[in-house]
């Protein structure tokens, strides 16, 4: 019981966060358009620079070269959770327009605007890390075949743009992340007020996700949201398939636990924030993509303390 109250007061951190960005949104301080500004400012400014000041803080060259291998556990569950998806959309019935977005957001999971607090609430710093594991293949696979899935759906015929998806899959947190580990590979010191600035700015990530997050909340409605096929199919492979998969590949492992535990609880987080902009630009169903976003963040806070209880029998 111990570890499930340590959870829920982990947990608690997060949800007072973004209870305040949803009350400030509901008060007219955000809208619409404040959120993403502060999207901006997380994934382009304050997270590559929380990823650069924490690698070359806490990392030596020997931790990285115990640490890449491991990348293969994401890639298996991500694949075997696509295989799945496929035969879940079917089984549901879900509408030939809606399938490609329903499997995206099957296998694919929020790692940076809820994994990433999640996980820094719960562990600390040590975490970050497997989470920067996790999010290198998770952000790889959303912006390849997840959104190849979602532009399959929409209007007009699909064409692969290499220097487009690229640009997207070398985002500026992964660019932050490769960075970092060149510093560190090459033993690079940096001047003192410059990790200083690194710290303090990156400091924002996780508060300032939170209230985006909460400003998301506010403008999707929880009035609106309904629970039918379509999202059950969805929180059912986020939240139990997800996790069963990425905990039977775990569980002979013999890496570290609290790697174990992040990757099962990155593997459980909720739909892609980015998942109704890529259905909106491609002329999917982006309110479908929106609702789903908002269901699974919201339903997320309450299955991570069980989760969490669970995987320390691991």
């Amino acid at each position: 019981m111990g570890v499930f109250f340590q959870s829920i007061q982990g947990v608690l951190v997060i949800l007072v966060m973004i209870a305040i960005g949803y009350i400030l949104a509901s008060r007219q301080w955000f809208t619409e358009k404040s959120g993403q500004i502060i999207a901006r400012i997380v994934t382009q400014i304050a997270l590559p620079m929380y990823m650069i000041h924490t690698i070359t803080s806490d990392f030596t060259v020997d931790k990285l070269r115990q640490l890449l291998p491991d990348i293969k556990f994401p890639i298996i569950s991500m694949i075997i959770l696509f295989a799945i998806s496929i035969a879940v959309s079917r089984i549901l019935q879900i509408r030939k327009n809606r399938r490609g977005l329903f499997q995206s957001m099957f296998f694919n999971s929020n790692t940076v605007f809820v994994g990433l607090p999640i996980n820094m609430a719960l562990f600390g710093t040590e975490s970050l890390p497997y989470v920067l594991v996790y999010y290198m293949v998770n952000t790889t696979f959303f912006w390849t075949l997840g959104t190849y899935l979602i532009q399959r759906d929409g209007e007009g015929e699909w064409r692969f743009d290499w220097i487009s998806t690229l640009r997207k899959v070398f985002s500026p947190p992964l660019l932050g992340f490769v960075v970092g580990v060149l510093l560190v590979l090459f033993d690079i010191q940096l001047p003192t007020f410059v990790v200083s600035d690194l710290q303090y700015i990156g400091d924002l990530t996780v508060p300032l996700s939170m209230f985006f997050i909460g400003i998301a909340v506010h403008h999707a409605g929880l009035k609106n949201l309904t629970f039918n096929q379509y999202s059950l199919g969805i929180l059912g492979g986020r939240f139990i398939l997800a996790p069963i998969i990425m905990f039977l590949l775990l569980w002979k492992t013999d890496m570290p636990h609290l790697m174990k535990q992040v990757f099962i609880l990155q593997a459980a987080m909720p739909v892609m924030t980015n998942a109704p902009v890529v259905a909106s630009l491609y002329g999917a169903d982006a309110n479908y993509a929106a609702a789903m976003v908002t269901e699974s963040t919201i339903l997320s806070l309450i299955m991570v303390p069980i989760l969490m209880t669970l995987i320390q029998q691991i």
